[in-house]
């Protein structure tokens, strides 16, 4: 299924928005995970603008789709997200990290539009695998259950338990797409717990497999599309979504050491213009930059 080439670059500018709000919000609260949230912008963008059927006046709207991130400290991207797509208002991001506030790892109270809290990583294909059951005995045969899943996290045993199940009840309202960015916390995926052949795993569990470029809007759409109404053949979908850890700031491409870090003012605001200009934007900066070196010079950087 094609899309027009006005729809294209609205995603596209969705992605570059959900990337700018995150790094603001990661350097504001001075925490969170830059670059498992890059990796993922164009996904998130096309399930929230185009894939999936949902309603931000009515968050709960019983026919629904659902997203679980279970890489839950990708918050920032999926904050980012839902405050773009009108759920809560954008200035609620700078509230992250925050008593009371947008949890770092996603919590179900925080905020409209977050369907399951998160920390623990592999537990989120359990929870997508419980809701879809649920669906199918509530006898809703159109929602979907979307699980955004780390590939590092796919060294948890959780995952392969909730993949089994998903096979044996024929749940094929569930679509799992694993965020392949390749860095983990401490290293490249490869050298601290490698899980290739990774699409002959999930594929001897049962499920329908499809590898994707995790950037490419066109492949993302088209892609969806075939696991949500073309392979609804009584098996589970998984997406293997080959990428980039970081994309759009180099040095935070494929870099670990960005896994969980957050910049100074002054970093933020090269790393926003860098930002800008690989996405033909007009170049701004960390739009609290002034703010922040206040706050640091008032607390002592603390």
């Amino acid at each position: 299924m094609k899309i027009s080439e006005e729809k294209r670059t609205e995603l596209e500018d969705r992605a570059f928005e959900i990337r700018r709000l995150s790094l603001e919000m990661i350097t504001w609260s001075q925490w969170g995970h830059i670059g498992g949230s890059f990796s993922m912008a164009e996904l998130l963008a096309v399930l929230y603008w185009h894939e999936m059927k949902l309603n931000p006046g009515e968050p709960l709207m019983e026919n629904r789709d659902r997203l679980i991130l279970s890489k839950a400290h990708g918050s920032p991207a999926l904050y980012a997200a839902l405050a773009s797509r009108r759920y809560y208002p954008v200035d609620k991001i700078y509230q992250y990290c925050e008593l009371g506030g947008l949890e770092g790892h996603t919590h179900i109270d925080s905020a409209p539009g977050i369907e399951a809290s998160g920390g623990p990583l592999g537990m989120g294909l359990s929870v997508a695998v419980g809701m879809a059951l649920g669906l199918r005995k509530k006898e809703n045969p159109r929602s979907r259950v979307y699980c955004l899943l780390g590939d590092g996290e796919c060294n948890e045993g959780n995952i392969w338990e909730a993949a089994m199940a998903a096979s044996h009840y024929h749940l094929d309202n569930v679509i799992a797409i694993v965020d392949y960015n390749k860095a983990m916390a401490k290293g490249l995926i490869w050298e601290m717990m490698g899980v290739e052949p990774f699409a002959d795993k999930w594929a001897s569990f049962g499920w329908n497999v499809q590898e994707i470029d995790g950037h490419d809007i066109d492949e993302i759409t088209s892609t969806l599309y075939r696991a949500r109404w073309v392979l609804a053949n009584g098996k589970p979908n998984v997406i293997i979504a080959h990428t980039v850890k970081g994309k759009g700031i180099e040095q935070a491409e494929f870099n670990y050491k960005w896994h969980t870090h957050a910049p100074d003012p002054d970093t933020a605001d090269e790393m926003m213009r860098e930002l800008c200009r690989n996405y033909g934007r007009p170049e701004q900066g960390y739009s609290r930059h002034d703010m922040e070196v206040k706050k640091e010079t008032f607390y002592g950087g603390e």
